[in-house]
């Protein structure tokens, strides 16, 4: 296993570069714009709204009843609403998931465009995969003028580089995109959130048992 340290090192380092956005409660009903869900709280103290802006169709159901799915949703990076790849709120039971979140890559192409790769980290206890600084206005330039989208993920815990895409349809992507910048003005959105404490440990005796001792 200790051959394995600095990769695992750089791992878990990667892991804390994205930032977060809280998920809407349950009981939330969501305003629909196509295939589109956004739902929002209102901070009552600070009047600030948390949104959560997502695809209807998963990317990736969950193995099992309770687990959390690979969901197309679109959040705030730096000023820009890019597309990200997330399973939220991971536990340790989601070995894949959390496989993925060490060492996985999202691919994402809206055709004719070419193809995006996402890395893969942990925000707090949910897997999420975003575009690189450099593909950020790429990436919500294409967002908003795409029909359709396809997504692959590659690493562990998931399927083989050559798998077959999943093919999710988009419609009224702008009219999403503009609903969730009237709720949620830019610069507003909080810093990033770090990996949850409680699920590293887990994750590296995962590994470990995965490369041997």
């Amino acid at each position: 296993m200790m051959r394995h340290a600095p990769l695992l090192a750089s791992l878990l380092l990667a892991a804390t570069a994205a930032s977060a956005q809280a998920p809407a409660p349950a009981g939330v009903v969501p305003e629909e714009f196509g295939p589109w869900r956004l739902g929002c709280v209102t901070d009552r103290m600070t009047d600030r709204a948390e949104c959560l802006l997502r695809h209807r169709d998963p990317v990736e159901r969950a193995a099992a009843s309770g687990g959390a799915s690979l969901l197309l949703e679109i959040r705030d990076r730096g000023g820009k609403l890019v597309p990200v790849v997330a399973a939220r709120d991971l536990t340790l039971e989601g070995a894949g998931r959390g496989l993925l979140a060490l060492t996985g890559t999202a691919q994402l192409r809206f055709p004719p465009n070419r193809f995006f790769e996402f890395p893969c980290g942990l925000e707090g206890r949910s897997l999420v995969c975003a575009p690189r600084p450099e593909d950020a206005d790429r990436a919500a330039t294409e967002l908003a003028a795409a029909s359709t989208v396809l997504v692959r993920m590659v690493g562990f815990g998931a399927g083989s580089t050559g798998a077959e895409p999943v093919e999710l349809r988009l419609e009224r992507t702008r009219d999403a995109l503009a609903r969730y910048r009237a709720r949620v003005p830019e610069g507003s959105v909080p810093p990033p959130e770090p990996p949850a404490g409680s699920l590293l440990p887990g994750m590296m005796q995962r590994l470990q048992q995965l490369f041997g001792n």
